[in-house]
């Protein structure tokens, strides 16, 4: 042998490890595998586990973006009333003050009518005192004023009507 090698040495040897790995294959091999298909095992649980969760938070995300745009429509379905609600204030305010201002002059034309017909009384009555007293003047005794009032009046209404006509 010219390499230093002994056949009985190298068989022994061969023996041997081939013993040594039977046991490592049978002690050391199976725990081994084992543990691996555990930690292989948790692995695939966790990538599961993960799969899992970034569906519920895809799902999660729509539902929030549809509680989002459900609040952004009640949102605006609020603005609109409430400009609608505004609107209308608004429309019975201005209607208010068209039916106020009405009254205003309602009351005013009455109360000017009121004042016209008063005033044209108060000149009747004056130029009846007046005719009267003249008359006085001129006749140069005292007259029933009451009766002359009376007739003074009557041809008033009788020249009002003539006007009229």
């Amino acid at each position: 042998m010219g390499l230093g090698l002994d056949l009985a040495t190298f068989i022994g040897q061969l023996v041997s490890f081939l013993i040594l790995l039977g046991l490592l294959i049978y002690v050391g091999y199976k725990p081994i595998r084992k543990m691996l298909d555990e930690r292989a095992n948790r692995i695939e649980e966790s990538m599961e586990q993960a799969e899992a969760t970034k569906q519920e938070y895809e799902r999660a995300k729509v539902a929030v973006q549809e509680q989002i745009s459900k609040a952004r429509q009640e949102g605006q379905a609020l603005i609109s009333q409430a400009t609608q609600v505004g609107d209308r204030l608004k429309e019975e305010a201005k209607e208010e003050a068209r039916k106020e201002a009405q009254a205003i002059v309602d009351r005013t034309r009455v109360e000017l009518e009121r004042e016209r017909d008063k005033a044209i009384d108060d000149l009747r009555r004056e130029f009846a005192d007046t005719a009267i007293l003249a008359a006085e003047k001129v006749i140069n005794e005292a007259l029933d004023k009451e009766k002359h009032r009376k007739l003074i009046e009557e041809a008033l209404e009788e020249s009002a009507t003539f006007r009229e006509s």
